[in-house]
Parts: structure tokens; C-alpha cells; sequence
């Protein structure tokens, strides 16, 4: 499911990944339930086959001398693209009504992969929220202390002030680099000399690069509506030092737990977003958040009025204390 919609993802003889609305235009069978037959998806209840475009291929039920132009039946496809070890699919508000190129999905940058960056860690869960409660609690700064209160992350007492170069990036903003705060555990074991750069992009995606000398490491955030009450958060971490891959055993816990803490505070928020309460966005924690629904606006008005997106964010050094 993503953006409301039930999807097939399916790989074509060529190898290449491809994307279809999960719906059978005949009798609204899921194709996902049926089979790949001759480089086409067969719908499972009258065996309905569809190319990868969505074109239909063959209907079994037709005579040859049918005047049925089978080839004017057609499922929605989704422009899809596999890079970097990720599957992207491209969703149009109106997919009768695309007036600009479809995006190009964002390059890992990581060392010289160049779109062929190897995921060497995955982690992903649902989160029972709409996609804007879990992309602000991404990139809140505040919370660490009080959601991710733990021996190995940090403790309410690790508190401190600290101040962060901002600056707008392609569509979204930037941490600018800088070196890693004293109270996250998890950078230590990475050794010195370390820098990290965060940055947002729309729609809803979080890189955090992790420099020390020739090491890297890479933790990739996307944030997905599946519908108007589920998001799914898949946490994907790239890196150049084989010796990384010896944690992996223990890591795991750690990024499942990490990430758990933060659906269990949506779920907590939920109690209180049945009441439709007003909520407060401040200066300078909130800032991020505040930046979120700006470039969310300016991008929709961009699109409405078919004119080259702005970024609405100023450079600037926000202050705050976790």
C-alpha cells in the first residue's frame, strides 16, 4: 500500500523493476494473487495478462474473430526505478494530468557508488499515524533525550546546549557538516576525527553522512504513506568499511528498539489527537517542523502553477537544548 493505493511490484525478464495498480480492471482482482507468464502479470481470475506498462496483453475468454481491441485495456502503471539497492515508485496526485518530468529518485552519497550504493542494513516498521506526524518526529532535535532514553543512546542528564548551521538544500535543508554531539554513544565506536551532515528533502527523506577519515557510513530514512492512518519508516544504512559488517548481530537490536521508541510515542500522541487539539510549533526546536510544512506549501503551489519551485528556507544557525 502506499499513498492509499494496494501496488505490484514485479521484475521483467530484462530484470528491469516495474509498478502497477494492484487491481484488476475486469473484476478488480488483486494481480498480485495471480502469476508472471510470458513476461506479463495474469490476473488469477479469468487470466487477464498485463505488460509491464499495464497494457493488456491477452484475455482468454475472447475469440479470435472478436472485434474486443484487447491492447485499449490498460491497468495504471507507476514510473518505477531501482537504484542505490532501493525500489522507487513515482506517485501523480492526478496520472492523467503529469504536466513535468517525473523526479528523479535521490543518489545515495556514499563514496563513488554513483547509484550502485549496496544497502548493508535494513530496518522498517509501521508506524499508526499520518505521514506528517512521523516525518516532524524524524526531524525533531528535541526529543533524543526523553523518547531515546537509554544506557546506550542517552539520558536526560546528557542535556546541553547546542547550536547547528542550517542552509537550504535542493528541496529541503541541510545540517551543515559538523562534528557529532559528545552524548551519542553510537558515533564513538566509529573512531575519530568524526563529522556527520544531516539533510531533508521532500517528499519525506533523511540522509545523515557519517565521515571519519576514508570510513563512511550513510543512514538512509524514507518515510512512506501507506494510507491516511499508516506510515512505514524503513531505516537503510550504507557504509565503506567492511569491519561494520561484523556488527550487524548486535546492531540490529539497538536500531529496532531505537526506532520503537519513536512509534511508541506516536501511538501516545495518537491519545491525545482524538481531541483535535491545537498544537504549538516554537523557536528555534521547531524550526525544522515549521521549514517541513513551508517547503510542503511552496512545493504544492509550484505544481498548481506550473512555476520553478523556490525554496522557502533561509540560511541559519538554530540553538536549542537536548
Amino acid at each position: 500500500m502506499i499513498c492509499g493505493e494496494p501496488v505490484l511490484l514485479a521484475r521483467g525478464k530484462n530484470g528491469r523493476a516495474f509498478a502497477l495498480r494492484d487491481i484488476c480492471p475486469h473484476r478488480a482482482a488483486p494481480l498480485s494473487a495471480g502469476r508472471f507468464k510470458d513476461d506479463t502479470v495474469e490476473c488469477p481470475y479469468h487470466g487477464w495478462r498485463f505488460r509491464p506498462d499495464g497494457q493488456c496483453a491477452h484475455i482468454p475468454s475472447v475469440l479470435q474473430e472478436s472485434t474486443i481491441d484487447v491492447t485499449r485495456i490498460q491497468v495504471r502503471s507507476y514510473p518505477c526505478r531501482e537504484q542505490d539497492g532501493l525500489i522507487w515508485v513515482y506517485f501523480a496526485a492526478d496520472p492523467k494530468a503529469i504536466t513535468a518530468p517525473v523526479l528523479d529518485p535521490p543518489r545515495i552519497p556514499i563514496g563513488a557508488a554513483d547509484g550502485h550504493a549496496i544497502p548493508r542494513f535494513v530496518e522498517a516498521q509501521l508506524f499508526p499515524c499520518e505521514v506528517d506526524h512521523a516525518v516532524v518526529g524524524l526531524m525533531d532535535p528535541a526529543h533524543g533525550p526523553f523518547v531515546h532514553r537509554a544506557w546506550w543512546w542517552r539520558s536526560e542528564a546528557s542535556i546541553h546546549a547546542k547550536a547547528k548551521h542550517h542552509a537550504p538544500s535542493l528541496r529541503g535543508f541541510n545540517m551543515v557538516s559538523h562534528p557529532p554531539s559528545s552524548n551519542s554513544f553510537f558515533y564513538k565506536i566509529l573512531g575519530g576525527g568524526l563529522t556527520t551532515e544531516i539533510r531533508f528533502e521532500l517528499p519525506s527523506l533523511r540522509f545523515e553522512h557519517i565521515r571519519a577519515g576514508k570510513r563512511e557510513v550513510l543512514g538512509f530514512t524514507a518515510v512512506t504513506p501507506q494510507d491516511a492512518t499508516h506510515t512505514l519508516v524503513t531505516q537503510v544504512f550504507y557504509w565503506n568499511s567492511p569491519w561494520l559488517g561484523a556488527i550487524k548481530p548486535f546492531f540490529r537490536p539497538f536500531a529496532r528498539a531505537f526506532l520503537a521508541q519513536d512509534r511508541r510515542i506516536v501511538e501516545l500522541q495518537n491519545e491525545g489527537l482524538k481531541f483535535a487539539p491545537p498544537q504549538m510549533l516554537i523557536q528555534d526546536a521547531d524550526v525544522p517542523a515549521i521549514w517541513y510544512h513551508r517547503l510542503k506549501k511552496t512545493w504544492a503551489e509550484s505544481v498548481e502553477s506550473g512555476k520553478p519551485f523556490e525554496n522557502p528556507v533561509q540560511e541559519r544557525t538554530l540553538r536549542w537544548r537536548s
